[in-house]
């Protein structure tokens, strides 16, 4: 059997399942919101993105449009295009395998992919963490969709607010140094004093126009925002194991390099 013996499989495995058991919550989310089940299992089959997905039902949970809901998933799911960039070079997929790549190119296929050193083993990780994420966040939206369609008016249960709360719960652990931790204060700022002034939805885009201007202004180093969300291999690199996907690694987010004693040292 080949699970056993891949070191991918077994990581997309168990990513999966973590990231597809957090279906549900946006399942029921996405229902307090004001989506249907149905339309909330499309956003999940058409969509998949999930912080995009959050982001969608978040704007509609403050009373935004639809126009405005598109534009704060859109701006989130920019940097999955990066990711597809990196994707095409490191798997080369060709014919309809591209247009499969791309709708599961995720934080959780990327990084799992790029942790691995071998080619075969990238392959694996990339599809298995894909599909595996895939199939499993559908179900699970399913779930959580019926459950929530089941409690009736999410106001009653204290969900109105429960959407916009989620999204800041996927945001906060992204705000790792003060540059970050400046600009989301900044937007926060930014926000709060345009809400009187303009419709609902519109303060959110206003800030995102804000951090993005900070961010081209060069606050920050050059990836930051670009790294996978989830980083399945915790632990430094061992002589035969998984290597390091970059991204993680502060060394290669600064354009560094990590210099390896050589053998004749390590007695030294």
């Amino acid at each position: 059997m080949l699970l056993p013996r891949s070191p991918a499989l077994r990581i997309a495995l168990s990513v999966s399942i973590a990231t597809g058991l957090y279906g549900i919550s946006f399942g029921a989310l996405s229902v307090a919101a004001g989506l249907d089940v149905l339309q909330t299992l499309a956003l999940s089959l058409l969509l998949f993105s999930g912080g995009s997905q959050f982001a969608f039902i978040g704007v509609l949970a403050g009373g935004g449009g639809g126009i405005s809901a598109m534009s704060a998933a859109a701006l989130l799911g920019i940097r999955n295009g990066v990711y597809g960039m990196q994707v095409n070079l490191l798997l080369r997929p060709r014919g309809w395998r591209r247009l499969a790549a791309a709708h599961v190119t995720i934080d959780e296929s990327v990084a799992t992919a790029t942790g691995q050193g071998d080619p075969a083993e990238q392959r694996r990780g990339f599809w298995g963490a894909g599909l595996g994420v895939f199939v499993l966040w559908n179900l699970f939206t399913l779930v959580g969709a019926l459950a929530g369609d089941a409690l009736g008016d999410p106001a009653r249960w204290g969900l109105d607010g429960a959407a916009v709360a989620a999204f800041l719960g996927l945001l906060w652990p992204r705000i790792r140094a003060r540059q970050p931790a400046a600009i989301a204060v900044v937007c926060a700022v930014v926000t709060l004093l345009t809400v009187p002034f303009v419709p609902p939805g519109i303060p959110i885009l206003v800030a995102a126009l804000v951090a993005g201007v900070l961010g081209f202004a060069g606050f920050g180093p050059r990836t930051e925002g670009l790294e996978p969300d989830v980083e399945p291999y915790p632990a430094g690199p061992s002589d035969g194991g998984p290597r390091s996907s970059g991204f993680g690694d502060p060394a290669a987010r600064q354009g560094g390099s990590v210099r390896r004693p050589d053998a004749t040292e390590g007695d030294a």
